[in-house]
């Protein structure tokens, strides 16, 4: 009788993701609104509410934007024995970051240290070398930038309230099909509630990117059937035709969350 093993493929990228996404034991990722918009301060006029995602969407930063979601999905459960740390070989974090998939190792390696350098710069993580192995241990930050020391967000204070990104986004494909406007659209659209309305007009000073951009997101949303639109009569009193049009968006199924609830969990 053989009994000989044939051998396996190596761990994809979408592999290494599910890997890292299973040991948070949740099906969300609890994401600081803060990231996306900074609080309002109603003393203040005219005030500029852009968060960390807009240096994202400004820089067409697609890359390092998913590699920061993916780390805080793999990071803020915890409970491990590393808090908010998650420690791994460099070409682990190549591969989850889709780095290795069409480059030399080396220029893999290259290209995440890059983006764990600007995730750095922006102060959204630190990293170092851990151990005899030189092992990447990256440590979450506040989503604010502000360089602050990460906790997990409880929703009741406006900086401490939190959208859910459904793991769905990594494991049923959606980080391969969203481009980068689609996804700061959707960030958006999972920090608002159901049925919320978004003059795209507003988008430089509330959000930090163009309307255009803001429209482009919107389409792809629609078009993916992910986000619906609808567009209903107001009455405007001081309008000439006394009404104007206003749109409502709803996002559905994997992606219809209620904001500032606990991501649930995965019983073991």
């Amino acid at each position: 009788m053989d009994d000989a093993h044939e051998d396996e493929p190596a761990a994809t990228t979408a592999d290494t993701r599910s890997a890292l996404l299973d040991r948070a034991r949740r099906t969300s990722t609890p994401v600081r609104k803060t990231f996306v918009q900074a609080p309002s301060q109603r003393a203040v006029r005219r005030q500029d509410r852009r968060g960390p995602l807009a240096a994202f969407v400004k820089n067409r930063d697609l890359r390092a934007l998913q590699a920061y979601l993916l780390i805080i999905g793999a990071t803020s459960n915890g409970d491990g024995q590393d808090g908010w740390s998650t420690t791994h070989p460099l070409k682990v974090w190549a591969r989850a970051f889709g780095a290795s998939e069409t480059a030399e190792p080396s220029s893999a390696s290259s290209a995440t240290t890059k983006i764990l350098t600007r995730l750095s710069e922006r102060k959204l993580i630190t990293r170092a070398r851990s151990g005899r192995e030189r092992k990447i241990r990256i440590t979450l930050l506040r989503e604010d930038g502000t360089g602050h020391a990460y906790d997990r967000p409880d929703g009741n204070a406006a900086p401490d309230r939190f959208l859910q990104l459904p793991h769905k986004y990594w494991t049923a494909g959606w980080c391969d099909k969203l481009k980068l406007p689609g996804l700061a659209m959707l960030l958006v659209a999972l920090a608002e509630r159901p049925g919320f309305e978004l003059p795209t007009e507003k988008m430089p000073q509330w959000y930090g990117w163009s309307a255009d951009t803001a429209e482009r997101g919107f389409t792809e949303l629609l078009e993916h059937g992910i986000l619906t639109k609808h567009r209903y009569r107001r009455t405007a009193a001081l309008s000439p035709e006394g009404y104007s049009y206003v749109n409502s968006y709803r996002l559905l199924p994997p992606f219809a969350v209620t904001p500032g609830t606990e991501p649930a969990k995965i019983e073991r």
